[in-house]
C-alpha cells in the first residue's frame, strides 16, 4: 500500500494542473489594469469583483492573448443591466468611445428584451474597427444566439468562450449557442466591461491554446503604459476644478460648455517628457479662431489650440498625440502631424486644459512618461 500510494497522489495533481489559470485571485485587482474608470468602479467584495457601472469603460488584462478558452462567472445586480465582455481588444479606449476596439461578447439582463437589433442571450459582435463574420442567425455582423440560455437578475451565469486562430465561440451556462469567424483583431487584451450598471464577476480563469499565427495586422496594439487622466466621474487630480463652473464631467468625457472661456484647470502632477493622448469634438459651429486647447506649464502656453486648422474636424472625435521632449512639442491628429508650439524652458511642469469659450468635448485623456 505504501509503495503505490505517492505515485497515485503525484498522478492526482498532475491531473488537476490542465493549464487553467486564474485571472481572478479573488482578493485583489492585482492581475487587471484599470483602463478609463475610477477607482471605486471596480473592487473586491465577499470574493468577487464588483462594478458599480459608473462611468462606462473597461478593466482588461496586463498582456495579450491569442488562442484560448476563457471562463467567467457574472450576475446583474438590477434588472434591465448592460455589460460586457471584450476579447482580442486593445490597451486603451476607441477614439471618440469609451469601449475598447475588441469582439464584443454581451452581457445584458433579460429586462431588456429581445429585439432584432440584440438578445440578452449571448450575442457576439465586432465594435470600433474589429470585424467578423458572424455564425448563425445575424444582423450585420451582430451574431445571435441559437438558444435562450442566460438567466435573469440576480442569478449567476457561466460563460464559455472559446478564441482560437480568428474563430470565438461562446457556450452559455453549458451550451454553444454563437461566435464568428475570421475575426480581426485575433491578438489582444481581454476585459471586463462597466456600462451603467452594477455587476458581479466570478471564477474569472483563462487557459492558453496551441498556436502562434496572428499578423501584426491582426494583432492589438501593445500597451505602451498609459495612464489615464480624467476618471469619467469627477475633476480628482486637478486643479482648479472649483472655480472652473464651465468644466462639466459627463461620464467618461469632460465637456467644455460654451461660455466666456478663460477658465482652465491643470494636473496636480508635474510632468517632463511625455507622450499626451486625448480625443477632442469641437461644437460644429466651431470658428476658425477659437482658442484654448493643451497647454504646458501655465494656461497661456497652450500647445495645441483646439481650432479647426489645427486638423480637428468640428462636430467630429478626433485623436490628438502630443509628445514633449525638453522644450520640444510634436505630434498628430489622426494620424497626420500638425503643427505644435514650443516652449520656453525643459522643466516639469503641469499640463492644463484650457477654455478658450467655444463648446468642445475632452474624452480619453491618457498620459505616459517618457524616459
Amino acid at each position: 500500500m505504501r509503495f503505490f500510494l505517492l505515485p497515485l497522489l503525484a498522478t492526482t495533481a498532475l491531473a488537476a494542473d490542465d493549464g487553467w489559470v486564474d485571472l481572478f485571485n479573488g482578493k485583489d485587482l492585482s492581475n487587471w489594469v484599470n483602463v478609463n474608470c475610477a477607482p471605486e468602479t471596480w473592487s473586491v467584495v465577499d470574493g468577487v469583483i464588483r462594478c458599480t457601472g459608473k462611468p462606462i469603460g473597461a478593466l482588461r488584462t496586463p498582456r495579450m492573448y491569442e488562442n484560448f478558452e476563457m471562463e467567467v462567472e457574472w450576475r446583474h445586480m438590477k434588472n434591465a443591466g448592460n455589460a460586457g465582455i471584450f476579447i482580442w481588444a486593445s490597451p486603451i479606449a476607441a477614439k471618440g468611445q469609451p469601449f475598447l476596439r475588441a469582439i464584443e461578447v454581451q452581457v445584458l439582463d433579460h429586462g431588456y428584451g429581445n429585439t432584432k437589433g440584440y438578445t440578452t442571450h449571448g450575442d457576439v459582435f465586432p465594435i470600433h474597427g474589429s470585424t467578423m463574420v458572424p455564425l448563425g442567425r445575424h444582423n450585420g455582423m451582430r451574431s445571435f444566439p441559437s438558444e435562450e440560455r442566460s438567466k435573469p437578475s440576480p442569478e449567476w451565469n457561466h460563460y464559455l468562450i472559446t478564441a482560437k486562430d480568428g474563430k470565438l465561440r461562446l457556450s452559455v451556462n453549458g451550451k454553444e449557442v454563437s461566435g464568428g469567424d475570421d475575426c480581426n483583431w485575433r491578438k489582444g487584451y481581454v476585459g471586463l466591461e462597466s456600462e451603467g450598471s452594477p455587476t458581479e464577476w466570478r471564477k474569472v480563469r483563462i487557459r492558453e491554446l496551441p498556436g502562434n499565427s496572428a499578423t501584426p495586422e491582426q494583432t492589438a496594439d501593445e500597451a505602451k503604459g498609459h495612464v489615464q487622466l480624467y476618471n469619467g466621474v469627477d475633476l480628482r487630480g486637478w486643479q482648479g476644478a472649483e472655480q472652473a463652473k464651465d468644466f462639466v464631467p459627463s461620464d467618461w468625457r469632460i465637456a467644455l460648455k460654451a461660455g466666456a472661456g478663460g477658465q482652465s484647470i491643470a494636473t496636480e502632477k508635474e510632468y517632463g517628457d511625455f507622450e499626451l493622448v486625448a480625443d477632442v469634438k469641437l461644437a460644429k459651429d466651431a470658428p476658425e479662431s477659437a482658442s484654448g486647447g493643451i497647454a504646458i506649464g501655465s494656461a497661456t502656453a497652450v500647445a495645441l489650440p483646439f481650432q479647426p486648422k489645427n486638423g480637428l474636424k468640428p462636430g467630429a472625435w478626433c485623436r490628438m498625440v502630443l509628445t514633449r521632449k525638453g522644450t520640444l512639442v510634436s505630434g498628430t491628429v489622426d494620424g497626420s502631424e500638425v503643427a505644435f508650439r514650443a516652449l520656453e524652458d525643459a522643466k516639469a511642469a503641469r499640463i492644463h486644459l484650457v477654455h478658450g469659450g467655444a463648446a468642445v468635448e475632452v474624452g480619453n485623456l491618457y498620459i505616459r512618461e517618457l524616459k
